[in-house]
């Protein structure tokens, strides 16, 4: 009887645990271990020994502590590619034999900055764990988006708000930013009489905050430029013809930089404002517990 070789144990290469590699990928998208604990219900020490037991089990340094964030080393760089292919196969795996529990359709109306910046990033952890709801998104001015929540085109909607337009029985405010004065580097514009303003349409709380704030401080100004979305009003600035209200996260350009000028009122804050509907499917009640806990993991 010939018997099957016995498998030498010392030649078995260690397996990767899924759990530890999610904990590595939200760290190096996150670029903060507090911020990566927060997004997958765990403490930083937590996530910190994970790290260290990787890196002892790999015999490779992963990354490169600094005073406010880590960075991955080259070898965390390719890590990386195969922790996010592995995460990616591990559930298209259990999909394959486990019924999704949730299903259906949900639709969701965001502002263009909101759907461009935030939300897909949201999304994409919410289509991972239910991949049998279908989710979509319809982009627009945030009063056209509540116009359409009310008549029941869509089940939720993430609309910009003012602070004196937070109305806290409608919505929950999910983010907060600063709303800053934003020009273009190298550019005149906010030196020119009257102070030559692009802003989004009437209705937008970006809008409503620029023009109460001039108001009140007694600047002379024109609107020299209107847009519905906010990359007209980044291409607006990066052409000088103007200066414009945005988020701080918009000012992101080599182009652009934050005004800071005496001249220039102060601007409110602009809050992000999710709002949903009266009747809510249980997958769009799901959804929206997804955004909140996204939204908070991200201001962590």
């Amino acid at each position: 009887m010939t018997r099957s070789p016995v498998p030498n144990v010392s030649n078995v290469q260690p397996l990767l645990d899924t759990d530890v590699l999610r904990s590595f990928v939200a760290i190096a998208e996150y670029g903060s271990f507090t911020r990566a604990a927060k997004a997958v219900f765990r403490t930083p020490s937590a996530l910190s020994m994970q790290i260290k037991r990787l890196e002892t089990t790999l015999d490779q340094s992963l990354f490169v502590r600094e005073a406010r964030r880590v960075q991955l080393t080259a070898h965390g760089e390719l890590l990386l590619r195969y922790a996010r292919r592995l995460l990616q196969l591990n559930a298209e795996a259990v999909a394959c034999f486990l019924t999704p529990a949730l299903e259906g359709t949900v639709r969701i109306g965001t502002p263009d900055d909101v759907g461009t910046r935030v939300l897909p990033q949201v999304l994409s952890g919410f289509a991972a764990s239910h991949p049998a709801v279908q989710v979509d998104v319809m982009a627009g001015v945030s009063r056209v988006m509540l116009e359409r929540l009310d008549a029941g085109e869509i089940d939720l909607a993430l609309v910009t708000a003012g602070s004196r337009d937070v109305d806290p029985e409608r919505g929950e405010v999910v983010a907060t930013e600063p709303l800053v004065w934003v020009a273009r580097a190298d550019g005149t514009a906010r030196l020119r009489e009257p102070l030559p303003v692009a802003l989004a349409e009437h209705g937008c709380a970006w809008r409503a905050s620029a023009v109460d704030a001039l108001d009140r401080a007694g600047r002379p100004y024109r609107v020299a430029y209107s847009s519905e979305h906010s990359a007209g009003q980044r291409a607006a600035v990066q052409a000088d013809l103007a200066v414009a209200p945005l988020p701080r996260s918009l000012a992101t350009s080599p182009l652009l930089e934050i005004v800071d000028d005496p001249k220039l009122p102060a601007l409110a804050d602009t809050h992000i404002l999710l709002v949903t509907g009266a009747r809510r499917s249980e997958a769009a009640q799901t959804l929206t517990q997804h955004v909140v806990d996204a939204f908070r993991a991200l201001r962590g």
